[in-house]
């Protein structure tokens, strides 16, 4: 019996496998439809990923940067030439800049015609080469798994994000003699140095107001279990970033627990930040929230916690960066560190800002119009439907900006927000892939009627999927809202570009084959979402919410640039 031919698509499959790879999102195309092939009909006896296929690669793109956040992971997405390549700008952007480690397979022309005017010719490698950690095109087909194997390592690094690999068609559907390499273990960094885990103790122990200000890199399971080990212990107040949001357990939330900061500088955690003497940062990133907005002074004494080497701008310049794997680096701090307690007059100030951030999520006006929610009652609703094991994913729009100050999480990665490029449309597909890989747990994500529409036809995915989610849409009268509050902030009172189509949001669900939903009046809130997460499958839900009083948003800042 002859021996069946190996082809580049094998090589690639195998590659996936040895490193652990189970989904894959995209959609195929004429230049990588050998990879798809293998993908969907592996040959007897083999195994493959399985194969995720998608209403528009941008959306395919979001998914496997959802799941890489949640599962810790690398996300796969592969898609095919030209603009089905072009179309994972945004995914692959926002990976890279919010620290999810995702690998990217773009279909390209035959290597003969790379340079000629040919149909869906594009030089994807350098298109990427910017956005990315990692971006390479393949030219032999006996190297296919080095790079593969290459680009995830580079994803995976210490700062994970985006890599992208070109798989020119006559490469995918060469005959190839090589092997897929098999998986080499990442190398390990251990913590920071000692010398400098003994000197952060000293002062920590010297400080009035130590702060910890845990961001994106700080967020996993690892470091999280070892933050909390530091706090049974030691007493500390954290503030998290949006993307650190959840690292705060309930049983540590009373005396730890002090916000979130992110977007407008006037927020409880920015006051305490401003009123601490010694700032330790863990795994924070600056693109989540400039240090120009918390540090607007440059003032404020910091030492940076994280597993690189981090930007040093004129509002960051830590006295000393502890560069090592921030849970080993935080299990070392955590004895070095015990018996110090917060002065008397410390824990009184702690006390006031506690009461000030409960007061924060108390509605203090009446809407402006009588059939409109609030936006906090909408919080309240959905804090009350949710359990600790679900997962909430954002949207971007002024939902977003309220989610992020008051919706609690209690759990790292299940409350998912893009906070870096705050890209419009990952909401819903975020929580399609929560539903995959959390298939236990209700999914639900929030979006407005704006960010909805960026990646809506992906409920038809969901209902073919037969997917768990409840996607909650904050209706304002159709208008990119977040643009409009603050256009009208800046201009007087006028906006520009901020008017969109008027859809019919429960009859879109229903077109799609999912159960739609709409609260008519403010005392059907509950009601509504009763039925919403007791309803098996995809749910869409209109909620009229009133944005009226967003400027309070932006009010009071504490010198913030807007």
């Amino acid at each position: 019996m002859a021996e069946m031919k190996k082809y580049g698509a094998d090589l690639v499959v195998d590659s996936l496998n040895n490193h652990g790879v189970d989904l894959v999102f995209g959609i195929p195309g004429a230049k990588i439809d050998r990879l798809f092939e293998t993908l969907e009909h592996p040959a007897e006896g083999a195994v493959s990923p399985k194969l995720v296929v998608t209403r528009h690669e941008q959306n395919a793109a979001f998914m496997a940067q959802g799941f890489a956040r949640i599962t810790g992971k690398t996300g796969v997405v592969i898609a095919t030439s030209g603009p089905g390549v072009g179309n994972l700008a945004s995914g692959l952007m926002t990976a890279s800049a919010e620290n999810d480690p995702v690998l990217a397979i773009g279909g390209q022309v035959p290597r003969k015609d790379l340079y000629r005017l040919t149909h869906q010719s594009t030089p994807s490698a350098a298109l990427f080469e910017p956005i990315t950690n990692y971006s390479v095109e393949i030219q032999d087909p006996n190297n296919i798994s080095e790079i593969l194997s290459n680009a995830i390592a580079q994803a995976n690094g210490p700062k994970p994000g985006a890599a992208f690999v070109s798989l020119p068609q006559d490469v995918d559907d060469a005959i190839v003699e090589a092997n897929a390499l098999p998986r080499v273990e990442p190398a390990r960094m251990g913590s920071a140095s000692l010398t400098d885990i003994t000197w952060l103790a000293e002062q920590v122990k010297q400080a009035e107001m130590p702060v910890i200000l845990v961001g994106a890199r700080g967020s996993d399971d690892a470091t999280t279990e070892a933050l909390h080990q530091l706090l049974t212990q030691t007493t500390l107040p954290v503030v998290e970033t949006y993307q650190g949001a959840g690292v705060i357990s309930r049983d540590l939330e009373e005396k730890t627990f002090f916000g979130r900061i992110g977007f407008f500088r006037n927020q409880v955690g920015d006051q305490l930040l401003a009123q601490s003497d010694l700032v330790i940062t863990v795994g924070y990133d600056a693109i989540e929230y400039e240090p120009r907005n918390w540090n607007k002074n440059a003032d404020l004494r910091i030492v940076a916690l994280d597993t690189a080497a981090v930007q040093i701008d004129n509002n960051f310049t830590p006295e000393r960066q502890l560069i090592g794997t921030l849970a080993d680096t935080l299990a070392f701090l955590k004895e070095k560190v015990a018996g110090y307690e917060l002065p008397v007059a410390s824990q009184n100030k702690l006390a006031e800002l506690k009461a000030a951030l409960r007061a924060a999520d108390e509605p203090k006006y009446t809407p402006a119009d009588a059939g409109l929610n609030h936006p906090l009652n909408v919080i309240k609703s959905l804090q009350n439907h949710m359990t600790d094991d679900m997962t909430l994913t954002s949207d971007i729009g002024s939902h977003y900006l309220w989610l992020g100050r008051h919706f609690k999480s209690y759990v790292p990665r299940h409350f998912l927000i893009s906070n870096g490029m705050q890209t419009l449309g990952v909401g819903l597909p975020w929580a399609m892939v929560a539903a995959m890989v959390r298939p236990n747990a209700k999914a639900v994500s929030v979006s407005g009627d704006g960010g909805f529409f960026f990646s809506g036809v992906e409920l038809a995915t969901a209902v073919q999927m037969k997917l768990n989610t409840v996607h909650i849409v904050w209706q304002d009268n159709h208008h990119y809202d977040m643009v409009k509050f603050q256009e009208e902030m800046k201009y007087d009172g006028k906006s520009a570009g901020v008017k969109i189509a008027d859809i019919d949001i429960v009859k879109f669900a229903e077109a799609a084959g999912a159960k739609g939903l709409r609260v008519d009046t403010p005392d059907q809130l509950d009601a509504v979402l009763d039925e919403a997460f007791a309803t098996e499958g995809p749910v869409v839900v209109e909620v009229p919410v009133d944005y009226s009083h967003n400027f309070e948003l932006m009010s009071q800042l504490i010198e913030s640039e807007i």
